[in-house]
């Protein structure tokens, strides 16, 4: 039953896309939804669930050979009510999309234009919809920066995108979003790539900016932990479906659904996580596990790499060496990894943690300090690293869509690391090697032939791990390799570690800054802030009893279901 005083109505909703033979398949299935102004209504789902598909209905920005089989989406007032999918033009979508509907994409980064300052993009939208001077959009932006707490308000409105930090960009994209005062914002997944600080923050601000219009939300993620902070209702979608719809703690506390059970238990937690994290198939297929706690297994005491006095610096001005001053983006780091243990380091966005893991495999020259592998120096003094670590130190990468060359094949992409380092120099027995290695990480020897695009993310960041593991690697550092990943695919990949871990007696650093994700992997943990080490200890400890102020921040942050 519909009503009247809903801001959204969406009823039976279906929409399909053609196959080469231009046969069509359905991919949104019978969606029924409402709003009402001034609720936040989360949806949840894997990648390819329809969340985004939906939204982008919502907005008239559906893909030009998607097909619009039937249904209605209703907007507006009771007596002012237009269907979006039946608009006469594209003008009269445009006097709606961003004026009374607007959007914050989940990339902050992709959908700001990189070439026009950021005060620019949000005056463009002021001066599009409302009858004002440049002068008076320009103040209104100054006036939107400083409502979403960006600071430098007048300095960050002619920086460039790329120029302001990932947290500063998403809360640009928010000001471009509430500057008209719309009614309805849709938010897809907007703090997904943000550390738990920044995220917690965002939140706050969505609801305050929400609760100052009275403007309904639509909020897009597949973390429940972080719908249970902001959704007064949640909808659960699975492969363009909804198939669960309630009150927000009604579907935390109670789920009927075997897939919102998953979605729930696939997350780890800072309590009591199992030996294997569950996956969405252990719940589809009724085969429900209950495992034991996980226990982290005591390392070996050999160290096999210390860093002392680790310092990696960046002039902040035009100058090189002879800048006057310089950001210490690593400062004065000390530290030692144990063979066969997993070190997590741990903190906000320009602690230093990926600089630092940048530069313990090379990629990153150290000004002050050195490190040691296996009691050589391996950065530090000006020295390169030495070749015959290359092998052995190996970095897996946060992007598994920019660290694989989209016009190589993945046999390619994987053999190429064999040739450089001359380990396999005949093609069959390359390509026996690759298959091995895709069969390690639960990929088919079909893949060998497909090309990166081909491809869920998931799978990609599984063919990241394979190319790592092509040269028998000791030593893995992880650089947000799972944080842009859905819950049940990370729970996946994060299995996945671990068993390499056991089964090639690896020994990893795991960077992250999901803190219940690192505590899940983790043995001992390192808390940076500033380029410094903030705290450091065993993980259960650093969870339970911080002893910092800033650790014991970084901890509350973290979306509790």
């Amino acid at each position: 039953m519909t009503n009247t005083d809903n801001l959204l109505d969406i009823r039976n909703l279906e929409v399909a896309f053609p196959d080469e033979e231009r046969n069509f398949t359905t991919v949104l299935k019978g969606i029924d939804l409402t709003l009402r102004k001034g609720e936040t209504l989360g949806i949840v789902g894997e990648s390819g669930s329809g969340k985004s598909l939906t939204s982008l209905a919502i907005m008239g920005l559906l893909p030009s050979n998607a097909k619009v089989q039937k249904g209605e989406i209703l907007f507006g007032a009771a007596d002012k009510k237009v269907d979006l999918l039946h608009l006469k033009s594209e003008k009269e979508f445009q006097k709606i999309r961003g004026n009374r509907i607007s959007m914050i994409f989940q990339e902050p980064m992709t959908s700001l234009n990189p070439v026009q300052t950021c005060g620019d993009q949000v005056a463009e939208v002021i001066l599009l919809h409302r009858k004002c001077s440049k002068i008076e959009a320009h103040r209104s932006v100054i006036d939107l920066f400083e409502r979403v707490e960006l600071p430098r308000p007048e300095e960050i409105f002619n920086s460039y995108p790329h120029q302001i930090s990932g947290g500063q960009k998403q809360r640009v994209m928010i000001a471009m979003a509430v500057a008209c005062e719309p009614e309805l914002i849709i938010a897809d997944e907007p703090t997904t790539a943000l550390d738990v600080t920044v995220q917690k923050r965002i939140l706050e601000l969505l609801r305050e900016l929400c609760a100052e219009n009275n403007s309904g939300l639509i909020f897009i993620t597949h973390d429940l932990g972080v719908v249970s902070e902001i959704a007064d209702r949640v909808l659960v979608m699975y492969q363009g479906e909804v198939v669960e719809e309630g009150a927000v703690k009604t579907i935390l506390t109670s789920p009927k659904e075997p897939y919102t059970k998953a979605l729930l238990a696939c997350r780890p937690k800072l309590t009591n996580n199992p030996v294997r994290l569950p996956v969405v198939s252990d719940f589809l297929g009724n085969n429900e596990k209950r495992e034991t706690p996980r226990q982290h297994q005591a390392s070996s005491q050999e160290v096999i790499l210390r860093a002392e006095n680790l310092g990696v610096h960046f002039p902040l001005k035009q100058g090189g060496k002879n800048a006057a001053a310089y950001l210490k983006a690593v400062d004065s780091v000390s530290f030692e990894v144990r063979h066969g243990e997993t070190l997590g380091l741990v903190g906000e966005s320009g602690c230093g943690k990926s600089t630092l893991g940048r530069t313990l495999v090379g990629l990153q020259e150290a000004h002050t300090g050195e490190a040691l592998y296996d009691g050589v120096q391996i950065a530090g003094g000006g020295i390169k690293f030495p070749s015959r670590f290359r092998r052995k130190v190996q970095i897996i990468f946060q992007d598994p869509y920019s660290s694989l060359n989209p016009g190589k094949t993945v046999e390619e992409a994987l053999s190429e690391p064999l040739m450089v380092h001359g380990l396999v120099m005949s093609k069959s027995e390359r390509s026996k090697r690759v298959y091995d290695i895709l069969d390690k990480v639960g990929l088919p020897s079909t893949a060998a032939q497909k090309y990166p695009h081909q491809f869920s993310g998931g799978q990609r960041q599984r063919i990241c791990i394979a190319r790592t593991l092509m040269v028998e690697p000791e030593f893995i550092i992880c650089d947000e390799s799972v944080s842009a990943l859905d819950v049940s695919v990370q729970a996946k990949v994060l299995n996945l570690l671990n068993d390499l871990k056991q089964e090639l007696n690896l020994t990893y650093i795991f960077i992250s800054h999901d803190l219940s994700v690192v505590k899940y992997m983790s043995d001992r943990i390192i808390v940076m802030k500033h380029g410094k080490i903030e705290e450091m200890g065993d993980a259960e400890l650093v969870y339970s009893n911080p002893k910092s102020a800033y650790t014991r921040s970084l901890i509350e942050s973290i979306p509790q279901l």
